[in-house]
């Protein structure tokens, strides 16, 4: 499955985005989805997942201001993005993975199949 990930932007602090992560090549409905990010200089760090079966899992850093969510009749996968703060600025990945357990969620490793990223800045 191919991934075009899309939506990044420059937003001032406190705005929002939506980013959303479309699929082509196959169907996403038994894959594990996730968005990772990677600001300059720092390593790739998770964001947030959301398993075939809908249950959602964020890192504590954008608990209560990200939400993922998946919409499989048009293999999508989108990040809403609220009161974003200068420290959320990094490309944004999305990725998907068809057999991950539930442990191997959190790892961007894991995942095989990744799109190229789109581009956050937030300005203060």
């Amino acid at each position: 499955v191919q991934l075009q990930a899309s939506g990044g932007g420059l937003v001032q602090a406190g705005g929002s985005l939506r980013l959303s992560c479309a699929a082509s090549g196959g169907t996403l409905n038994r894959y594990s989805l996730g968005w990772f990010r990677q600001a300059p200089g720092k390593d790739r760090e998770f964001v947030a997942a959301i398993r075939y079966s809908g249950h959602t899992y964020y890192a504590d850093s954008v608990k209560g201001r990200f939400t993922i969510s998946r919409d499989n009749a048009k293999n999508t996968v989108f990040l809403s993005m609220n009161n974003l703060k200068p420290e959320d600025t990094a490309i944004y990945y999305c990725a998907a993975d068809s057999s991950l357990i539930l442990s191997s969620i959190r790892l961007h490793e894991m995942y095989k199949n990744w799109g190229q990223g789109t581009l956050v800045t937030v300005s203060s």
